[in-house]
């Protein structure tokens, strides 16, 4: 599977921007996503996760409320949706695909992983 994060870029606190997220495959639905990030000097960051059939989704706590994943299996793509962007959420965003449904929140956790999206945030 390879995965191609796009949709980042600059934008005002309190702003949004979506996130999307291509693979690459033909069983995009038997995996689980995850979106991270990762700001300069410090490890990557859990942010949201959904369930290969799109049911069951999940959120990093500095993002409830905030951020909203979602995927369209028909197109092989997962999505970000940022509102009530804040400076804090400035980072490289990342998507992952995991086989298992398991302990989403870790990194290491999932199987494949694209190249990020910078998300610049200002005040």
């Amino acid at each position: 599977v390879q995965l191609q994060a796009s949709g980042g870029g600059l934008v005002q606190a309190g702003g949004s921007l979506r996130l999307s997220c291509a693979a690459s495959g033909r069983t995009f639905s038997g995996y689980s996503m995850g979106w991270f990030r990762q700001a300069p000097g410090k490890e990557h960051e859990y942010v949201a996760a959904i369930s290969g059939g799109g049911i069951r989704t999940y959120y990093g706590d500095s993002v409830k409320g905030r951020f909203t994943i979602s995927r369209d299996n028909a197109k092989n793509t997962v999505s970000l949706q940022m509102n009530g962007l804040k400076p804090e959420d400035t980072a490289v965003y990342y998507c992952a695909a995991a086989r298992k449904e398991y302990s989403l929140k870790n990194w290491g956790s999932y199987d494949y992983r694209g190249q990020g999206t910078l998300v610049t945030v200002s005040s």
